[in-house]
């Protein structure tokens, strides 16, 4: 090989879209080189990769090169910049409480270093107590994301700060997932109102103000959410959770219509690296073929090559039995790692007739 094929494989990944092409690209091109012994190129390939992944459902891909360059990075601090890194961090703390198999002590100790280094890079508190929050509601512990939020609301933005949109996103769904309709509405307005937006919001935050609206709105209220919400998600793999949550709703309204959209991204979420991302679909595919089932209903869902290989019942009792157990699997090894019952006591929620 030539020196010039990083580069040409870096130009080739720049022509594609975001996707798993690409990331494939950039790993050839970081492979090579590590092959030379470039760090400098290595590195700067695993920052795409990292940007790539993580807003197209494929974490553990992120995960894995950001642990390569944050070790290049303390071997050699004053051979990188460090702007890029610390905000990828986010990204990273972010993401890690969705992965069980990960101790809870290792996301701790990873949510302290980001605190840490903010802090030795100048940066103030607000971004370290936000991810704490998001951290602690991941984890179930509500009472705890309730005094974090407060934190970080008190302190002052920084260079390091998420945006007002991203911050006030999680505010919503964090109501939303305590049942608090009303807050959340009431927290969601600037978002609404178009007054907050970025690349993620409204796409994520429509999805959580489906049940407060129907409940405290009307149904035809939420359904023009849910329209415009799914519009600007469907199809995309880094929201295959939201899609859940859409399904959530329409298991109250739409039943067909929800086994339409399960039918549509079931080959997506079962590819998906997130196995929170995946519990959460799975969750509410089982509320809604249940349902269909005790309809009376003897329709046979199109079902994905990949899954007919694996079941031969494709009936919708076992086909909704199915997925009531990947989802209260997921959500057993979440509470085993987290010392709760938070996703057990909500899946069986959701599941109850």
């Amino acid at each position: 090989m030539m020196n010039n094929d990083f580069e040409t494989l870096m130009d080739e990944a720049y022509d594609l879209p975001d996707g798993l092409a690409k990331l494939e690209i950039l790993e050839a091109a970081a492979r090579y080189a590590d092959s030379e012994g470039n760090i400098e190129q290595g590195y700067e390939a695993r920052a795409e990769i990292v940007q790539t992944a993580i807003f197209h459902g494929y974490p553990l891909k992120a995960l894995i090169a950001f642990s390569w360059q944050l070790g290049q990075y303390d071997r050699s601090p004053e051979s990188f910049e460090s702007f890029n890194l610390m905000w990828s961090y986010k990204w990273i703390v972010g993401q890690i409480s969705h992965f069980p198999e990960i101790p809870l002590h290792k996301i701790e100790e990873l949510v302290e270093d980001l605190g840490k280094r903010y802090k030795e890079h100048g940066y103030n508190e607000r971004t370290y107590f936000y991810y704490r929050f998001r951290t602690a509601m991941d984890l179930g512990q509500m009472d705890k994301a309730q005094n974090y939020i407060e934190l970080f609301q008190k302190a002052d933005r920084d260079h390091m700060s998420d945006c007002d949109a991203c911050e006030q996103n999680q505010i919503v769904q964090f109501h939303s997932l305590l049942g608090e309709h009303e807050k959340a509405l009431e927290a969601a307005k600037p978002i609404l109102s178009g007054d907050m937006s970025c690349a993620e919001v409204p796409h994520i935050t429509l999805a959580y103000l489906l049940l407060p609206m129907l409940e405290l709105q009307s149904e035809q209220e939420a359904r023009k959410t849910h329209i415009r919400g799914y519009r600007l998600i469907k199809g995309k793999r880094d929201f295959v959770e939201t899609i859940g949550r859409h399904m959530a709703f329409l298991a109250l309204t739409d039943v067909k219509k929800g086994i339409d959209l399960f039918e549509h991204h079931l080959a997506m979420a079962q590819d998906h690296e997130d196995p929170f991302h995946r519990m959460i679909f799975y969750l509410y595919s089982a509320k809604l073929l249940k349902q269909l089932a005790a309809s009376g209903s003897k329709y046979r869902p199109r079902l994905p090559v990949s899954f007919l290989g694996t079941e031969e019942d494709t009936s919708l009792d076992s086909l909704a039995d199915h997925f009531a157990q990947l989802a209260l699997s997921s959500a057993q090894q979440y509470d085993t790692r987290n010392g709760n019952s938070y996703y057990m006591e909500t899946a069986e929620a959701v599941l109850r007739p």
